[in-house]
């Protein structure tokens, strides 16, 4: 059906880093195949506006076969609302297990760029329905939760530890607008928060959830790319870390805001179970509003019903 699309493929070495995929190219799997389903659908180019509520629940390994569903759950005026299941098998059985399922929101865009008007989605039986009903629900939540975000302050004034990334975007990341794609930022914004959590607890970290991905201007090829991972909280297993990317041109690099998110990290021992973290203590006022930023956030997502998830793994 048009609405919908499946791609299978095996996880590569490349992927991982050890004996687990990197959180990074799990996200590079969910846009790819979110991205071809909102084309398909849109009949036009599209652009990642958001992504949100990865959790990474079950592990996949280097090897495995990977299915990314993709299905279009809801159309707005230029938006397709698109959810996304990964799920992983080992090659000798075929058994397919959930890793994780999100929604990502496209737009589709005409050849300048500029926003255009997509087909409307249609529910055909109970079950869109139901998942139509979960998406539009949320699209108050979502901008709650962003206002939230847009509304704190990252400065100079803010002491806790933080990891910048700098670097020119170059044509091996571009897609077929000529920017970078949504895939490759996602991995960028997973590469510094991974950096700065393992800084922190002085041991391997891997990403347990990603969300609020926002992106608000495309990346272009030849700018230079900053990308700023600021612990902002911990719990006693979790650390909390906003990511910021900004962008600009190089020849007069005023960087601009491109996208932000907050990704929450563990720490793990030998048998991968997380452990214990080194408590963040607030120094400054800045540490404090952040603190009390990242806890509002648990709050609030814990306010948000959970989707139905389509196929073997319906809830």
């Amino acid at each position: 059906m048009k609405d919908r699309i499946t791609l299978r493929f095996l996880a590569s070495p490349g992927d991982a880093d050890g004996s687990i995929v990197q959180a990074g190219s799990v996200l590079e799997w969910i846009d790819k195949a979110g991205y071809a389903c909102a084309v398909g659908w849109a009949g036009a180019s599209c652009v990642t506006a958001y992504v949100g509520n990865v959790n990474f629940g079950r592990p996949i390994h280097p090897g495995e076969l990977v299915e990314a569903t993709a299905r279009v759950i809801h159309t707005g005026r230029t938006s397709i609302h698109v959810q996304v299941t990964i799920s992983s098998a080992d090659t000798r059985d075929g058994e397919f297990s959930l890793g994780t399922h999100c929604i990502l929101v496209f737009v589709a865009v005409d050849a300048a760029g500029r926003p255009q008007r997509v087909p409307e989605w249609v529910p055909r039986g109970l079950d869109d329905l139901e998942i139509a009903a979960g998406a539009e629900g949320r699209i108050v939540a979502r901008a709650r939760i962003h206002d939230e975000m847009r509304r704190q302050s990252y400065t100079s004034e803010g002491t806790a530890p933080r990891v910048t990334f700098r670097f020119l975007a170059a044509p091996s990341v571009v897609n077929f607008g000529g920017n970078a794609h949504g895939g490759t930022v996602m991995r960028w914004i997973d590469e510094a928060a991974r950096t700065c959590a393992t800084g922190w607890s002085k041991s391997a970290s891997r990403a347990v959830y990603s969300g609020g991905i926002h992106f608000y201007r495309p990346i272009h090829i030849g700018e230079i790319v900053e990308v700023e991972a600021r612990l902002i909280h911990t719990g006693q297993r979790s650390m909390h870390v906003a990511i910021h990317v900004r962008s600009g041109d190089p020849v007069d690099p005023v960087m601009e805001m491109t996208t932000q998110c907050m990704s929450i990290l563990v720490s793990t021992g030998d048998d991968g179970r997380a452990i214990p973290v080194p408590a963040l203590v607030p120094q400054s006022e800045e540490d404090r509003a952040l603190d009390a930023h990242a806890i509002d956030l648990i709050a609030m997502r814990a306010e948000l019903t959970a989707l139905p998830v389509d196929g073997p793994y319906r809830t």
